[in-house]
């Protein structure tokens, strides 16, 4: 038998029928449908730049679709801003008919085909997309009394400050001689028709200027509500016609209005009795407090601090209510306070600048700079009816005081501490008499401390949320009413 060839210099022999099925082997190995391939080492990543490419070329003049960016102003819903987090849609040719389709995927991550002019289907009438407000526009406000009785027998409604109580509601509550003191119990939680008072977490709340036989509650939910504070403590009247949530309520001091204000960006001026919206304003931009000017009790003025640093004075009797009458443009962050002080002719605003700014009313240059690096945001406050200061809740779980008068200053000796407020705008308040404050709590208790000493006296636990706002009644010596994250009002006694 011959030998062929060997495979090397010392390998067996390999016979004729062996070498012919190595030649096959040969000449079969880079082959594949296409053509012949090679092969060749590559690492992954270069393998996928060479595969875009590919891809690139047989799909010449067709990009990838992406989803528009939205606008940065809009939040929620339709048009909201996606920024880079918009999606790339890929095509495919679908098998059946042959035409181009595009391909996206949801957050399951399942495959979506969208073919081309496809019908978008219309959210339902009255909802916006992706939110749970009510499309309301800015002149469709509606109003309904809830109350059992609109009328009294001499036909007078919830205005009319009741005199048929065992306290006083119309004179002056320094004639009185009263002296105040911490709540001990719970003796009433608001409800609407059996349920919470609100849907939403509660944002603010306000008693009747003076008699305080009324009380007013804001929430997230957009909606409005007036309650009876000494009879049946019912819900009276609703107020719907903002889309957002409500950040801020005041009354005028004669409590003929309120002004309401949003996130949807509108600040809407109600009448208490009727309901009725009388005036609507917007400076495009996000209210986040408003505060009526004291001295006028029918309600001419209010001011409003805005998100985009400002503070806007607004005429309800201008012609264009669309326009301030003067700004306030000094801050260097969204302002979050506004209090009066010195017999309202001046008032001070805080800012997430961490600063505090004095001015007097009217004219737009402040008066007074207070800027510490050691400071944090001052995200609420309230005046002290007996004394010029005023009291400001800081994020450092603290409440300061700051001196108002000739020398408008921070006062050292005044430092509230023992609750936790970080993180979230809870409000405080001060008794009528000025000897107690008293501050809601991340943790869902409300504080109460002495003013003199700045002793923490007593804590209640009123929720297992946090205690956003509380209100004490401008009447009674040891009353007040706190709002949670739940939606839940709270009277305590």
């Amino acid at each position: 038998m011959s030998l062929i060839s060997r495979n090397g210099a010392n390998g067996p022999p390999k016979r004729a029928a062996d070498l012919a099925i190595d030649t096959q082997k040969t000449s079969t190995k880079g082959k594949v449908p296409t053509g012949y391939a090679e092969e060749i080492a590559i690492s992954e990543q270069s393998f996928r730049n060479l595969h875009r490419d590919v891809q690139s070329q047989h799909s010449v003049g067709k990009k990838r679709k992406r989803e528009t960016k939205g606008d940065s102003s809009v939040v929620y819903g339709a048009g909201a801003y996606k920024g880079p987090w918009a999606k790339y849609e890929e095509r495919r040719i679908d098998s059946d008919s042959g035409e181009e389709v595009e391909v996206s995927a949801d957050e399951s991550g399942e495959e979506i085909i969208y073919e081309e002019d496809a019908i978008v289907p219309v959210p339902a009438k009255g909802t916006l997309a992706g939110t749970e407000y009510e499309a309301t526009g800015v002149d469709q406000e509606s109003s309904v009394f809830e109350g059992s009785q609109q009328y009294d027998y001499q036909g007078r409604t919830y205005m009319h400050v009741p005199q048929d109580l065992d306290i006083d509601l119309v004179s002056d509550f320094e004639n009185l001689g009263l002296k105040c003191y911490t709540p001990k119990k719970l003796i009433h939680t608001y409800r609407a028709h059996g349920k919470d008072a609100h849907t939403k977490a509660l944002t603010c709340l306000k008693f009747f200027p003076s008699s305080g036989h009324l009380l007013l509650s804001a929430s997230a939910d957009g909606k409005v509500k007036l309650w009876d504070v000494f009879h049946d403590r019912e819900l009276l009247r609703s107020y719907s016609g903002h889309t957002k949530s409500v950040v801020g309520v005041d009354f005028t001091p004669d409590g003929s209005k309120f002004v309401s204000a949003s996130y949807d960006r509108q600040m809407k001026v109600w009448d208490t009795e009727t309901g009725k919206c009388i005036s609507r304003f917007s400076t495009g931009s996000t209210p986040h407090v408003v505060r009526w000017h004291p001295e006028d009790r029918s309600g001419k003025e209010f001011l409003a601090g805005m998100h985009d640093n400002k503070i806007v004075q607004f005429d309800i009797r201008a012609e264009d209510n669309k326009k301030p009458v003067q700004e306030y443009d000094h801050h260097l962050g969204p302002v979050n306070t506004i209090a009066f002080c010195d017999e309202n002719r001046r008032f001070i605003t805080t800012s997430d600048d961490k600063s505090l700014r004095a001015w007097e009313y009217n004219i737009p240059v402040p008066i007074k700079l207070i800027s510490d690096p050691s400071m944090f945001p001052l995200v609420a406050s309230a005046t002290h009816p007996t004394k010029p200061s005023v009291l400001m809740q800081s994020a450092d779980n603290t409440i300061k005081v700051y001196n108002t008068g000739e020398k408008i200053r921070e006062n050292r000796k005044k430092d509230f501490r023992g609750h936790n407020n970080a993180g979230y705008a809870i409000g405080l308040d001060v008794s009528p008499d000025g000897g107690i404050v008293c501050s809601g709590d991340s943790s869902g208790y409300v504080c109460f401390w002495d003013w003199k000493t700045c002793k923490l006296w007593n804590k209640l636990k009123a929720s297992d949320g946090a205690v956003v706002t509380t209100a004490w009644h401008p009447r009674e010596t040891s009353k007040v009413v706190t709002g949670d994250l739940n939606g839940v009002i709270k009277y305590w006694d």
